[in-house]
C-alpha cells in the first residue's frame, strides 16, 4: 500500500496524541493555486506539536551558512510564543506549499518578516480558540505564555500539547488578520541562539551536500571544455571505459536551454556540453578523467585573452561612449569653465570567483520517469525548472531535497551542476552523485564581472562636489549588459551631484558572469568610495567631513529608488564616533580610511586602521563597522558573524583575480585566487544603528565599504592610491 507524505504525516501525529495545526482546511488558495504567494501559505504546513509540547517548525529557505534555518523558525516560535529550548527545527524540501524558496539577495528577512510571525500568530489564535471552547470563557481572556494557554481569572492553564487534538478542528485564520506582538514583547526574536547545525558541523558530521549517498550510487565527473561555449568532438572513451571502477564513459553534446545572446548568460543554461565519466567511487571516476584524452572544438572564444580585453578597454575609453544611462545638468559646462578644481582618472577591476569551499556537487537519481534530487542549490524552484527542459519530464515528476551547502555567495543561483546529475544518471540508470573538483569550480563559475571605471569630478572653490562623469566599460552586447555587469543610474552619487552623467560602452565577452555576494555593489563601492575619497583630499577637506556634506546635498529622504541619506549620515557618523576618527594618536606608519555603501536595502559605513610596512605590507589592525538594517536584529549572535564574514570575505576580494588565456580561466586553485588567512584577519567591531524602518537582510550589504575603506586607508598612509585590483598589482600585500 502507498501512503502520502502529508497522510503519514497526519496519521503519525494523531496516533501520537499531537496534531498538526489545521492541516485539512476545507479550502484554501494554496490549493486552488500553488503559486499563490505567501499569503496562501498554512501553519499546518510550518508548526507541528507533539503531545509533550515540544515544537517542530520547518525551515523553508535554503541553508548555506547565513544561519536562515535558525531564523525563519524564530519568527514563527516568538509570536507562536513557545520557549526556544522546546523548539526542533526541520528543514523543508522544495514544494509550492512552502510559497517562495530562496537565499540570495540578502532577502530572508524582508520576504518572511511578515509571513513567518503571522503563521506563528495564527497558529496560535487557533491554540488559545481551543482553550476558550475547552474553558467556556471568551478568547480575550486568554493569554499564551512558554507553550501555554493561560485564563488568568480561573487560575488555569493547559499545555499547547494537550490542546492539540481540538486546536487542530479550529478555523485557520487569514494570516493578515492576526495580530501580531509588541515588539517590546519579544523573547526570541532580538535573543541570540545558536545555530541549529553547529554542533553537527563541529563534530564533523556528515550533514552538507557533499556529503549524501544513497544506496546503489555512483559516482561522476564531468569534463567540460576549457572555453566557454566550446564541445567535444571525439574522446578516448574506449579506453577510459576499460579502467579499473568504471562503469560508463560517454560525451554529452549540446543541450542547452535558448537564450536571447550566445556569448553570455542571464539565467541558468541547461546542460553543458562535455564528457562524462561515471563508476563505482569518486577517486575511480577522477583518476580516470586524468587518462581522459578529447579533442575539442573551442568554438568563437578560443583566442579571448585578458591583455587584449584591456587594450580594447583603453581604446573605446579614448572614443565617446556609446551610451547615455543618466544625465543631470551640464557636465560638460562646468568642466570647461575655469572655475573649478577637476580630478580625472581610472579604476580597473578583474572578474573573481565565488570560490565556495564546498565545490559544486549534487546527487540525483532517475528512475520510471521520475526524479528525485539532494542539492543545496539556492534557487530550488529555477532548478527544478530548468531540471524539467532539460530532461523533458514535468516539475511535479521532480522531487528535490534541500540539502546544506557549505557556502554559496551567489554561485548556487545557478543549476548547472543539478543539470549533469540529473543527465548522467537518467543516461546510466543510477543513482549519480557529480561532485567537480577545485579546478572545475574555478574553471566553470559565473565569474563576478570585471571592468574599468573612467572618472572625472569637479570641485568648486569651496570644495563642494559640483560635477561627475563616468564612462563605464563592461561587456555585452548592444545595450544589454551581462548578467550582473551592469551599472544602475541609480547608484551613488547619482542625484546627489548636480551636474552628473553617467555613460557606457561594452564590449563582448564569451564567459559565463554572475551574481557574487554584494553583486555590483561589491566592486562599485570600491570604485565610487574611493575616487570621492580623492576628491575629500582634493578639496582638503576630511573625508568623514566631505562625504557628510555630500550626502546632506542630496534629495530629500523618501524619494523612489534614491538612497536615504539621513540613515547613511546616521551610520557615517556612528562609525565615526567608535572608532575615534581624527581623535586618535596613530604610530608610525598607521593610518585609518572610511568608506560607505548602500546595497540590498541595508546602510553600511566602516573604518579601517591600517599599517603599512615600506615593503608594502598591510596589517590590518582593527576595522569599525556601522549599520543600519531596520528596527530589529533578529538574531544578533548570528548578525554579528555574518556582518564580520561579510569584512573578511571583502578583503579577500581585493587579493583576487581571474585572468583568461587562449580562452580559458588561467587560475585554478586557492593558491592563485587566495582567501584571506586567519592570521590576516583583523578585530572587527559590530555596531547597530536602530531605525524605523522593517527590517531587511544582512548577508551581503556589509560587504562592500570594508574594500574602499581599507584602500582609502592605504592612501592615507603612503599617499599611494590603489586603482587597480587586485592590490598586488602595485606591489601590496597583506602581511
Amino acid at each position: 500500500m502507498q501512503i502520502h507524505r502529508r497522510s503519514f504525516l497526519r496519521a503519525s501525529a494523531l496516533a501520537g496524541g499531537g496534531f498538526l495545526i489545521g492541516l485539512y482546511p476545507k479550502s484554501s488558495a494554496l490549493a486552488q493555486n500553488p503559486r499563490a504567494g505567501d499569503a496562501s501559505l498554512l501553519p499546518s504546513d510550518f508548526v507541528r506539536i507533539a503531545p509533550d509540547g515540544i515544537v517542530t517548525i520547518t525551515a523553508r529557505n535554503p541553508e548555506t551558512g547565513q544561519l536562515s534555518r535558525n531564523m525563519l523558525p524564530m519568527m514563527i516560535a516568538d509570536e507562536l510564543d513557545v520557549d526556544w529550548k522546546d523548539v526542533r527545527i526541520m528543514q523543508a524540501d522544495l514544494d509550492d506549499k512552502y510559497g517562495i524558496q530562496f537565499t540570495g539577495g540578502s532577502t530572508a528577512t524582508p520576504n518572511n518578516w511578515d509571513p513567518m510571525r503571522q503563521i506563528g500568530g495564527a497558529a496560535r489564535q487557533m491554540l488559545v480558540a481551543a482553550a476558550s471552547q475547552t474553558w467556556s470563557v471568551p478568547e480575550s481572556e486568554c493569554t499564551t505564555a512558554s507553550g501555554r494557554v493561560i485564563h488568568k481569572v480561573s487560575g488555569r492553564s493547559l499545555c499547547y500539547g494537550e490542546l492539540s487534538s481540538k486546536a487542530a478542528t479550529m478555523p485557520v485564520p487569514a494570516l493578515k488578520s492576526v495580530k501580531l506582538k509588541d515588539p517590546k514583547d519579544y523573547r526570541i526574536i532580538g535573543t541570540t541562539t545558536r545555530g541549529v547545525d553547529t554542533k553537527d558541523i563541529v563534530t564533523g558530521t556528515p550533514i552538507f551536500s557533499i556529503d549524501v549517498t544513497v544506496p546503489g550510487m555512483l559516482y561522476a565527473v564531468y569534463q567540460k571544455c576549457p572555453v566557454y561555449g566550446g564541445k567535444p568532438i571525439s574522446a578516448n572513451l574506449d579506453a577510459i571505459k576499460a579502467l579499473k571502477g568504471v562503469r560508463h564513459a560517454f560525451m554529452v553534446q549540446s543541450l542547452l536551454v535558448p537564450g536571447k545572446f550566445i556569448n553570455f548568460l542571464n539565467d541558468d543554461p541547461g546542460l553543458e556540453p562535455g564528457v562524462a565519466i561515471v563508476a563505482e567511487s569518486w577517486w575511480a571516476a577522477k583518476s580516470a578523467r586524468e587518462k581522459l584524452e578529447v579533442k575539442w572544438d573551442v568554438g568563437n572564444w578560443g583566442k579571448q585573452d585578458s591583455e587584449d580585453i584591456a587594450r580594447r578597454a583603453d581604446e573605446i575609453s579614448k572614443r565617446p561612449a556609446a551610451r547615455t544611462l543618466r544625465k543631470d545638468g551640464d557636465v560638460d559646462a562646468v568642466f570647461q569653465s575655469g572655475d573649478v578644481k577637476v580630478v580625472e582618472t581610472a579604476y580597473v577591476f578583474p572578474f573573481i570567483a565565488h570560490a565556495p569551499l564546498e565545490p559544486q556537487n549534487c546527487t540525483a537519481h532517475y528512475r520510471d520517469g521520475k526524479l528525485e534530487v539532494w542539492s543545496s542549490t539556492q534557487t530550488p524552484q529555477n532548478g527544478r525548472q530548468i531540471v524539467s527542459r532539460v530532461l523533458g519530464i514535468p516539475e511535479g515528476n521532480i522531487t528535490l531535497h534541500l540539502v546544506r551547502g557549505g557556502g554559496g555567495f551567489g554561485r548556487r543561483l545557478y543549476n548547472d551542476y543539478i543539470c549533469e546529475a540529473a543527465w548522467i544518471s537518467k543516461t546510466v540508470g543510477a543513482p549519480v552523485k557529480v561532485l567537480w573538483t577545485r579546478e572545475d569550480d574555478f574553471a566553470h563559475d559565473y565569474y563576478r564581472a570585471g571592468g574599468f571605471q573612467h572618472l572625472k569630478a569637479a570641485l568648486d572653490k569651496n570644495g563642494k562636489l559640483v560635477a561627475w562623469r563616468d564612462h563605464f566599460i563592461g561587456y555585452g552586447e548592444g545595450e544589454t549588459f551581462t548578467h550582473t555587469g551592469h551599472l544602475d543610474p541609480n547608484e551613488f552619487p547619482s542625484r546627489f551631484v548636480p551636474n552628473f552623467l553617467m555613460q557606457a560602452s561594452v564590449m563582448p565577452l564569451g564567459l559565463k558572469t554572475g551574481a557574487l555576494r554584494a553583486p555590483r555593489s561589491n566592486v562599485y563601492a570600491w570604485v565610487f568610495q574611493s575616487f570621492i575619497d580623492e576628491l575629500a583630499h582634493a578639496a582638503s577637506k576630511d573625508p568623514v567631513q566631505f562625504r557628510l556634506e555630500l550626502l546632506s546635498a542630496g534629495p530629500p529622504a523618501g524619494t523612489q529608488g534614491v538612497m536615504n541619506a539621513e540613515r547613511m549620515m546616521g551610520v557615517l557618523k556612528l562609525v565615526a564616533e567608535k572608532s575615534g576618527w581624527g581623535k586618535r594618536s596613530l604610530p608610525k606608519c598607521t593610518a585609518m580610511g572610511v568608506a560607505f555603501y548602500f546595497s540590498h536595502r541595508g546602510y553600511f559605513a566602516e573604518v579601517a586602521e591600517v599599517t603599512v610596512w615600506p615593503d608594502k605590507k598591510i596589517k590590518v589592525n582593527k576595522v569599525w563597522v556601522a549599520g543600519d538594517i531596520g528596527s530589529q536584529v533578529i538574531n544578533p549572535g548570528a548578525a554579528e558573524n555574518l556582518t564580520q564574514g561579510a569584512v573578511v570575505d571583502g578583503m579577500s576580494e581585493l587579493l583576487q583575480e581571474i585572468t583568461l588565456k587562449n580562452g580559458g580561466v588561467v587560475q585554478a586553485n586557492y593558491d592563485e585566487h587566495p582567501l584571506l588567512s586567519m592570521s590576516q584577519t583583523p578585530s572587527i567591531e559590530v555596531h547597530y544603528l536602530r531605525s524605523n524602518n522593517p527590517p531587511t537582510g544582512l548577508g551581503e550589504p556589509a560587504l562592500p565599504p570594508i574594500l574602499p575603506a581599507l584602500c582609502n586607508a592605504v592612501f592615507a598612509g603612503t599617499g599611494e592610491r590603489i586603482r587597480t585590483l587586485p592590490i598586488t598589482k602595485q606591489g601590496f600585500s597583506f602581511a
